[in-house]
């Protein structure tokens, strides 16, 4: 059963585990002003916003894509679709701004868009800050428009704020508490289980060491609009207090960094690598549009061990680790602790044991003079699956290369560490000789395969140019002008 406001009304419905929010508003409560487009998060159509109480109570609104997200994490949230934005004959400042803008036609993907700008709008009555171009962007760069060029709806963006401010009463209402519907999200019997702490999650594990795992369901819930797949039970962790935790730690190997809970989001995790680690954080604009960013999680794109994920070259070229936990003997917590080099042990499988889950994995505070470079290449700039993805740390020590460590995906069955390459590398001058054998050593560390993304001969001749612009950049940066010649994820 699935309690939450549609709207500002209450609902409660029923729904089978697998069932997405696009399919209960449209085919069990016949709200349909939100459309189905792709239906793999990609076009952008089905945009809803969830609101859900920050840490000082106040609710915040986030974009979803509704066709790829699962309908029983509204659980004590608010879901706001476009069919209830205006009131009678007054418009939302999102609608008011795209009718003034001309920004619909055929209007089909308006829906999503205008739920995207009100977002924005939300986000600008909460924290106002200026609408640059590289936000707007990023705002609604998972929406696609085939008719209107996009320039009248960001006229529109830009807009907003000049039209009444015409907002429903009911966005300011307090969510309904989540307590109400816990016990019920733990009974056993239940095909969706939410549970909200640590041990109530290796209870359902131990209960269920089957069941699917889900978190954002980014990439999980296209195993039921593509596949048609049906689940027999879900286990959801995005409730889970422990797994939405972001901590300061230091390892008993001495290196400094943080844990971050296996159900922190990619725009949660943002801030914290634009302070730290900007590569990563660019990289993070293009791993999907905001509403994937707002829903997908770092450990569920560890878990799901896919060969061309994108954030997994990253955090082994950083040195992670990852801490597992699991049901001890039926009861309580179990926790075990591994590199990130020994999780991925083939396609599709990892050191996971039966009844396991990721907690949290440890990102490293970058150490003094350690650079890092990461640069994807995929067929479209942005919202794209990767072809091939290198991953470079290092650091220079009194003209010689230290601590390298080259990570790629694309290339091989699993996320990979080119330890050839690195060999090649270590404690050498960064010069075209030792370059050249660092490129010549990855034949020793990848046979890629050939598919739909790339040959496997444009593979090897890809990750080998990667290796020679890493030298490029190294050679530059020694420069009296060390300014990199890039596609930004941002080409304005």
């Amino acid at each position: 059963m699935i309690d939450f406001m549609l709207n500002g009304q209450p609902r409660r419905c029923e729904a089978s585990p697998e069932t997405s929010v696009l399919e209960l508003l449209r085919e069990t409560l016949g709200v349909t002003g939100t459309k189905e487009g792709c239906a793999s998060g990609d076009c952008g159509a089905c945009t809803v916003a969830i609101g859900e109480p920050g840490p000082d109570g106040e609710l915040r609104y986030h974009s979803a894509n509704a066709c790829i997200t699962p309908a029983h994490q509204l659980n004590g949230r608010h879901l706001v679709t476009v069919d209830g934005l205006a009131q009678s004959d007054a418009l939302h400042p999102a609608q008011a701004a795209m009718v003034e803008c001309h920004g619909s036609q055929c209007g089909f993907c308006t829906p999503g868009i205008v739920m995207s700008l009100f977002t924005l709008h939300e986000q600008q009555r909460q924290a106002p800050a200026p609408l640059t171009p590289q936000r707007l962007e990023a705002v609604l760069g998972g929406n696609l428009c085939r008719c209107t060029g996009y320039r009248p709806i960001r006229d529109a963006a830009l807009s907003m704020n000049v039209h009444p401010d015409n907002r429903p009463l009911w966005l300011d209402a307090a969510a309904p508490r989540g307590g109400e519907v816990s016990e019920q999200r733990l009974a056993p019997d239940a095909t969706f289980l939410q549970p909200a702490s640590l041990d109530e999650l290796c209870d359902c594990l131990a209960q269920h060491p089957q069941a699917r795992l889900v978190a954002g369901a980014t990439d999980l819930w296209l195993e039921t609009t593509q596949r048609l797949a049906r689940f027999e039970r879900v286990i959801d962790v995005t409730r889970v207090a422990e797994l939405n935790l972001i901590e300061e730690a230091t390892l008993d190997d001495g290196r400094d960094g943080w844990w971050i809970g296996a159900a922190v989001s990619y725009s949660r995790l943002e801030p914290l690598l634009e302070e730290y680690y900007d590569a990563f954080a660019h990289l993070l604009h293009r791993l999907g549009s905001q509403q994937v960013r707002n829903r997908g999680t770092l450990g569920g794109n560890i878990a799901n061990a896919s060969p061309i994920g994108d954030t997994p070259p990253v955090l082994l070229a950083l040195g992670s680790r990852l801490r597992l936990v699991g049901p001890n003997d039926g009861h309580g917590v179990r926790e075990r602790e591994l590199a990130l080099d020994d999780f991925f042990l083939d396609y599709k499988r990892t050191a996971l044991r039966e009844g396991e889950a990721i907690r949290a994995i440890f990102l490293p505070r970058p150490t003094e003079g350690q650079t890092l470079k990461v640069w994807k290449l995929s067929k479209r700039r942005e919202d794209d699956i990767s072809a091939v993805l290198g991953a470079f740390a290092w650091r220079l020590e009194n003209g010689v290369m230290r601590d390298v460590r080259l990570a790629f995906g694309g290339m091989a069955a699993i996320p990979k560490r080119a330890a050839h390459a690195e060999a090649a590398l270590e404690g050498q001058a960064p010069d075209a000789a030792a370059f050249l054998a660092a490129r010549e050593a990855l034949a020793e560390d990848f046979q890629p395969m050939s598919d739909v993304r790339g040959s496997a001969e444009y593979r090897r001749l890809s990750a080998a140019n990667l290796l020679e612009r890493l030298r490029l950049v190294i050679a530059q940066a020694e420069t009296d002008s060390p300014r990199e010649v890039m596609l930004h994820a941002y080409a304005h």
